[in-house]
């Protein structure tokens, strides 16, 4: 194996693309591949570490969060300021779940949702 890493299933690419690139300096890796249909996919760097965005398809069993009216996954960030990363990420379109705070189980953590329904837990160990 040589790599593994989670696409995130979004109503609007090109959203997506603008909002990781301000919340957490995401920079689109390669060439966006673009259905004559319109669906579209991207992968983005995050420091380094690569994540796919791609159109939603709920026909396909891949509805995004905001379609589902849920999520069953929450992404990780391990950051050196968890605070500033979680206050950009919310100046960038987010919703705080809840607040950057020390908690019981070792983190500075705290969680944000995205535009489109993602889950984000951006923390540091304490």
């Amino acid at each position: 194996m040589s790599d593994v890493y989670p696409f995130l299933a979004v109503s609007d690419v090109d959203a997506a693309v603008v909002f990781y690139a301000q919340a957490f300096g995401a920079i689109e890796d390669g060439e966006r591949v673009r259905a004559p249909d319109g669906p579209q996919v991207a992968v983005l760097s995050i420091a380094g570490h690569r994540l796919g965005v791609a159109t939603e398809a709920p026909e396909l069993g891949t509805p995004s969060p905001q379609t589902l009216g849920a999520t069953t996954v929450r992404i990780s960030l391990d950051v050196d300021d968890p605070d500033a990363v979680a206050a950009r990420a919310v100046a960038a379109g987010a919703r705080e779940m809840f607040a950057v705070a020390d908690q019981p189980y070792g983190m500075r953590q705290g969680r944000v949702v995205d535009p489109f329904g993602h889950h984000w837990l951006i923390g540091r160990h304490l």
